[in-house]
């Protein structure tokens, strides 16, 4: 894999205007606006979560969101070019590690935007656990959003079962409601909302839901690998 190559490929959506610009409105719009409404939805929902907690929490849906976007349109504007690449001789398997750990240097880059974000607004208890935290947030989402674009190309379509899926995890997720529904065991940022809530309000979090996270995060990035070798071998 080179170096060179992954940073090409994560200039090539930085550069976007309108990258520059959701990196910025996404987590002001959740950390300032989404968060101060959240306790009113989760109150609704028979949840409990509100104040730091909820700040907290809406940096990383803020993460996820745009991750879950940006692999999405990643895999499907690439296809097309990776598919060359592989068979210009750069191989299959290079190609894709490439674009997985350009996937995951986006992943850092809207972690970092969103956590800026929570610290200006409201500071951060545990700074460190935080940040774990949110970057699951977007690892995880960047896989999903990766997977749909596997089996959707249109840029519309996507966008919207992406936000479905988004959807679907926000409203069923522990900060919404503590009984929890049908999906509440299936969401997948389930146990890092938990551990972000956590560390937002300065409360430590059992092992458990550390060892939890790194399952699904690491089983999320390896969705994203397989999402892009599908993507770019289905005609290489």
């Amino acid at each position: 894999m080179s170096v060179a190559l992954v940073s090409n490929f994560v200039r090539e959506h930085l550069r976007a205007r309108l990258t520059l610009v959701l990196l910025v409105g996404i987590p002001l719009f959740f950390v300032l606006i989404f968060a101060s409404v959240l306790g009113q939805f989760s109150a609704a929902l028979g949840g409990g979560v509100s104040g730091r907690a909820a700040t907290a929490i809406s940096a990383g849906w803020a993460a996820a969101f745009l991750s879950g976007a940006l692999g999405f349109f990643q895999l499907v504007s690439s296809r097309a070019a990776d598919r060359r690449l592989a068979l210009a001789g750069m191989g299959v398997g290079r190609v894709v590690l490439a674009r997985v750990a350009a996937a995951l240097g986006l992943a850092v880059v809207v972690s970092a935007a969103a956590y800026l974000t929570l610290w200006l607004r409201a500071g951060i208890a545990h700074p460190f656990h935080a940040a774990l935290a949110i970057l699951s947030f977007a690892a995880i989402y960047t896989g999903i959003g990766a997977l749909i674009g596997v089996f959707i190309s249109g840029a519309l379509e996507g966008s919207l079962l992406v936000v479905l899926v988004f959807s679907l995890d926000v409203f069923s997720g522990p900060a919404m409601t503590s009984t929890g529904g049908p999906l509440a065991s299936l969401t997948p940022t389930r146990k890092a909302a938990q551990l972000l809530m956590s560390a937002g309000v300065g409360r430590g979090s059992p092992v458990d839901d550390w060892v939890a996270v790194v399952v699904v995060t690491t089983g999320a990035l390896g969705v994203a690998l397989v999402a892009f070798w599908f993507s770019v071998r289905s005609r290489a």
